[in-house]
Order: structure tokens, then sequence, then C-alpha cells
């Protein structure tokens, strides 16, 4: 494609982000990736990358470990099972056409469970080797409303209470092997929601996608807060949005949805891009404490009533900090 004006691109991308269907749909991202001429993945500097992914045995983690070992990327998934492990190395081996078995590996957490992320944690924190990037992908929507065994709320405590721990537990590596970098998968349905930290939890009646798009709301802001608190230790702390894309959580927990948008979803690797761009691109090119969508930075808010008082993000840090039984430290 002819290489267009910048002014006239950003026009262009600027109209399809107002628009939300054609910004989060699969058109917006083939327009960006031609208009931009977005470099392959592959050729951005994943050797010698160690790259932790959690939830990465299907969907948008799946889709981001192949990437990435496509990139030529060392990659740590975790999943909740050797069964889930050894089915996704098996995957990973079928889908790139050789074994991968000495560029991946995997360990086992259940974000549902605080004990197993401790564990997680120590066993990483035990390894010398190094750690690159983190991310945060791991997630799920649930018809009702359910306590863990640790007593909370379980789509709070697996998308905001479990990475919070998890992040806080490796700090210290991340600081001490910098430039590093934190990225969590947030979901478009959080500009649905304002922060409230006292509903962060969805108390009283449960609605599944008003109870997920608050947990994505919480993660948001709490990017900000670890950027804020710890980016001047070298940690590059990110959160994205992979618009719509076509995952088996979509196909079950929103089944109506998908319907609906069949034909514009993404496919999982192009939800994926921006995840695993974030993973590999240079430090410089991203500055720290942003909100991405498609390689670029976006608002953390579509309409003013979502805006939150800045004592929110305060309270929030406090709240989740309890609930995970942890204040971080480098």
């Amino acid at each position: 494609m002819p290489t267009l004006p910048t002014p006239l691109v950003r026009a262009v991308d600027t109209a399809m982000e107002a628009s939300v269907v054609l910004s989060f749909s699969r058109i917006g991202y083939e327009v960006r990736s031609r208009l931009e001429g977005w470099r392959p993945l592959e050729d951005l500097p994943g050797t010698g990358q160690r790259v932790l992914v959690t939830g990465a045995n299907s969907g948008l983690g799946y889709a981001t470990a192949r990437m990435l070992l496509r990139a030529g990327a060392q990659v740590l998934l975790v999943v909740r099972s050797e069964a889930k492990g050894e089915d996704t190395l098996d995957r990973l081996s079928a889908d790139l056409g050789r074994d991968v078995r000495g560029e991946a590996s995997y360990d086992l957490a259940d974000l549902a469970d605080l004990a197993s992320v401790r564990a997680l944690a120590d066993r990483l924190l035990a390894d010398d080797t190094h750690l690159d990037v983190l991310i945060h992908n791991a997630g799920a929507m649930f018809e009702e409303r359910a306590e863990t065994g640790d007593g909370l709320e379980r789509t709070y405590q697996i998308h905001v209470v479990g990475p919070f721990l998890l992040t806080s537990l490796l700090l210290p590596k991340l600081a001490k092997e910098a430039p590093t970098r934190v990225i969590t998968v947030t979901s478009g349905g959080m500009y649905a929601e304002k922060l409230v930290t006292a509903r962060v939890d969805s108390p009283g009646r449960f609605k599944p996608t008003v109870s997920y798009a608050r947990a994505k709301r919480a993660q948001v802001t709490l990017k900000r807060e670890w950027s804020r608190r710890f980016g001047g230790y070298g940690i590059g702390f990110h959160v994205v949005h992979p618009g719509w894309a076509l995952t088996p959580g979509v196909e079950a927990s929103l089944p109506g949805f998908r319907k609906l948008t069949g034909p514009i979803l993404r496919d999982p690797e192009q939800g994926a891009d921006s995840i695993a761009y974030l993973a590999l691109a240079h430090p410089e090119e991203l500055g720290n404490g942003r909100l991405w969508h498609d390689r670029r930075p976006r608002s953390e808010h579509k309409v003013p009533w979502t805006r939150h008082d800045a004592s929110e993000a305060d309270a929030l840090w406090e709240r989740v900090g309890a609930d995970a039984g942890i204040e971080p430290t480098v």
C-alpha cells in the first residue's frame, strides 16, 4: 500500500477509535497495520528475551506465546495443570513445525488460589534464570458470584488480586534484572465502568459483564499506580486491550455478542498482536504507565462519567494490597 501522509493516517486512526466498532473489530487491525506499515513481530528483538505468560493454554495467551516463539523469545507458560502444559507444548510444536521444548516450558499456578501464586513466585525467585517480561493474561467471566478459598470474589481475585500478588513477589527480581516490563491484558469492556473501590468485587447483585468490566477497570488504574511507584526501578508497566477477538472465553461467556459480531471479530493473533509488540519493542518506544491498543497509547476513558477521583486510585492500591496480603517493595 502506498505511504500516506502522517496527518491523514492519524485522522483515520482517530476516526476509527471514536467509532469503537471500527477500532475494536478486525477492521481496525487490518486498516491500521496496513496504513501504518507495522513492523512484523518476527523482526523485533525477541532473541534472548524470557517471557512469562499466564493463561497460556488457549485464546490470547496461546496466540501470544506462539508469536513470541516465532520472534525467537523463550516462553514460560503458566497453566493450571500438567495436562494443559503438555498439551500446549504439543500444539505449539505442531503449529510452529518444530519441537519447542527447548524454547518453551511450563509451570503451574491458579490465580484463584493465592497460595498457588506464592508457590510459583517462590520457584521463580529460586531460579537463577532471568525474567524479562511478565504478562498477566489469565482471566475468565463467571455466570454466578462465588468466593475463592481465600474468601475473595473470584472475578476480582483472578484479574486483580492474583496478578497484584505475583507482580509484588517478583518485583525484586524484575528490578534487579531491569530493564524489564509487566504487561496486563485488560478489556475494552472496562470503558463502561467507573472505578469505585468499594464495589470492585461486585458486592450485592451480580452481573457477569459488570463484574468483569469492574475488574478490568481496576487493572487499568493499578497499571498507572505501579508505574508511578516503581517505574523508576527500570520496570515498565503497561496495560493493553485486544479489541474484540474470537477466543474460547468469548464463545463460552458471550454467545449473543459472538453471534452479533462474528463476521468482524479479530482472530486470536490479531487480538494478541499488541501484547506481543509490548513484550518485544524497545523500552524507549513505549514509555511507561500507558493503556495500549493496536500498537498505540489510548485514552483510559471514552466518556467523562467514568473518570474517578484521584483518591480512588490510592484506595484501590491499599485494598488490593490488603486482600493480597502484601505491601509491594523492591
